[in-house]
């Protein structure tokens, strides 16, 4: 048995995995201009740099907003095309080993779907996720990299940005600490630096969709969350969703791999189209 691949392309970002009995082998990510060349450039990447060749190759799975530009396969392989919110479902169980969650998908923007064995539904999204934190961030600092803008974040103090319900009231309001969030840039001092908005950006992001989970997750009477996407990446949200965990008695769980679940789950489609 040959590889299947699963290839999620995106709006500036393609991702492939391989999958080989079952089990992930070689996962990697390319940019470009547009996404037939990210979607080529990223399987040639990928066979180069595991030394494959055309016919170690069984399927090719396609999926992403991007996966209707690719309407006549690729080099005559086999392929199809996967609803991209069941590659998101599969792909969060496949690597959380959870079999009933809400998987959250984080990208450009953010994704929520309801996985529970082979059965998954589109919950919803929101608009809020990767292209607010870069957008933002470009127009107001002109700093159009996610890894410097990460960076600058790193210095940032909250304290200047975030009004929070310790600012607002001298008792604790049932359920909440004084440290949590009143409103999200409620408080921006005049003296706030770039690195402070930054952080408020992130914060305003991360923690706008991790409530939209609790939201699901309450509304399906499901405790597990599994985030998924590029922005699982960035170490500042695993604060965030930790202190969001403690607030509302939820488990956010981010996988080993949790930027190509999408990929992932689109290559184990190979055998349930």
């Amino acid at each position: 048995m040959g590889y299947f691949i699963g290839i999620d392309i995106g709006g500036s970002t393609t991702k492939i995995v391989g999958l080989k009995d079952g089990k992930i082998s070689g996962c990697l990510k390319v940019k470009a201009g547009d996404q037939v060349t990210s979607a080529y450039g990223a399987f040639g990447k990928f066979l180069s740099e595991n030394g494959l060749g055309l016919s170690s190759v069984e399927e090719i799975m396609f999926t992403g907003v991007g996966a209707t530009f690719i309407s006549d396969g690729m080099y005559n392989l086999p392929t199809k095309r996967v609803d991209e919110f069941r590659a998101i479902g599969y792909g969060g169980q496949y690597l959380s080993g959870i079999d009933r969650a809400i998987i959250v998908s984080m990208g450009t923007g953010t994704a929520f779907v309801h996985a529970s064995g082979k059965t998954v539904r589109h919950l919803g999204g929101t608009g809020i996720g990767g292209g607010t934190l870069l957008g933002l961030s470009s127009k107001i600092f002109n700093i159009r990299d996610f890894d410097n803008i990460v960076e600058l974040a790193s210095s940032g103090n909250l304290a200047n940005v975030d009004l929070t319900v310790g600012d607002i009231s001298k008792d604790i309001i049932s359920g909440m600490t004084m440290d949590t969030t009143a409103s999200n840039f409620g408080k921006i001092s005049d003296l706030a630096t770039n690195a402070d908005i930054a952080l408020g950006i992130l914060n305003l992001v991360f923690q706008t969709i991790g409530m939209f989970a609790v939201f699901a997750s309450r509304a399906d009477h499901i405790n597990d969350i599994v985030l998924t996407g590029n922005l699982t990446t960035i170490e500042k949200a695993k604060e965030i969703f930790t202190n969001l965990e403690k607030l509302y008695g939820v488990h956010y769980i981010i996988p080993p791999n949790a930027e190509y679940a999408t990929a992932i789950g689109a290559a184990m489609c190979h055998d349930t189209l």
